[in-house]
């Protein structure tokens, strides 16, 4: 089928409809998300990036969807908005680690809104996702604050990659290879481009859950996150959170990678030393 490989849901969308309908490639999208929701279609994205609390402004439902459960399915909290006014309101509650936003929304500009979030002085990294493919339209969107600039059509695993540079970016680390001290002086390597934790030269696998919670600890070395903080950063809005969930998380991850790895701070949270 056409706009599937490996698996895995390429967004080949566009803003425009043809003839007041859908477009082929919009067609395209929808059939494949009735037969991801059966179960054979879309796999479990492996081995790109950390896992991020992600605001996705976007009016098109298709492509929305499309990208949302993309992105869920490699380990990330994912919220979701139509609206300039909505997203406004979020962006000041929550501390999201990218702004996915669309410039042309029922209830205004994307562009306008960032503009407004770099007036006010929000360094949450931003990527414009748009099917305005003109160099003028480009240059609008970085000189107005964006981080990146993706024109639709676009590859899942294209925008994947894109998050992980942007996140690098602001981590102040390009080298996404981070090497920690386990139990017994063990050697921990930990690559945040691959997704992957070796110990002692042997390979830990980490479900996506554990895998979030260590990369949001590993981007704040030496500094003490908050069980609300790391819940934050886990889920999305709406998601059913157990009261013990953080420290379920964080004891499986001292099981497999060592008690010395993660340090709790009695009162307040837990860290990683940087």
């Amino acid at each position: 089928m056409a706009g599937v490989s490996n698996g895995v849901i390429l967004t080949r969308f566009a803003d425009r409809k043809l003839n007041g309908g859908w477009s082929g490639l919009q067609v395209i999208v929808s059939f494949a998300r009735h037969i991801c929701r059966f179960g054979i279609v879309f796999e479990r994205e492996t081995g790109t990036r950390g896992a991020m609390r992600i605001l996705l402004v976007e009016d098109e439902r298709y492509l929305a969807e499309a990208v949302r459960d993309h992105l869920l399915a490699s380990g990330d909290a994912v919220d979701m908005t139509e609206s300039v006014v909505e997203a406004e309101i979020m962006l000041r509650v929550t501390p999201y680690d990218v702004l996915l936003l669309d410039l042309n929304l029922p209830d205004g500009r994307g562009i306008d809104l960032l503009r407004a979030l770099r007036r006010a002085g929000s360094v949450t990294p931003c990527i414009i996702l748009t099917a305005q493919d003109q160099i003028s339209d480009r240059i609008a969107g970085l000189n107005a604050g964006a981080d990146d600039y993706l024109v639709k059509p676009f590859d899942l695993h294209e925008l994947s990659a894109r998050l992980l540079a942007v996140a690098r970016r602001y981590s102040g680390n390009p080298n996404p290879l981070i090497r920690l001290s386990g139990d017994n002086g063990g050697a921990i390597e930990v690559d945040l481009a691959s997704r992957s934790v070796v110990i002692d030269g042997q390979q830990t696998d980490l479900t996506s859950r554990e895998w979030a919670l260590l990369d949001q600890l590993l981007r704040r070395p030496g500094a003490t996150l908050s069980k609300a903080q790391l819940e934050e950063a886990l889920y999305e809005f709406g998601a059913e959170i157990e009261s013990n969930t953080v420290e379920v998380y964080v004891s499986r991850l001292r099981r497999k990678l060592g008690k010395a790895v993660i340090h709790t701070v009695r009162g307040v949270g837990y860290r990683i030393e940087g």
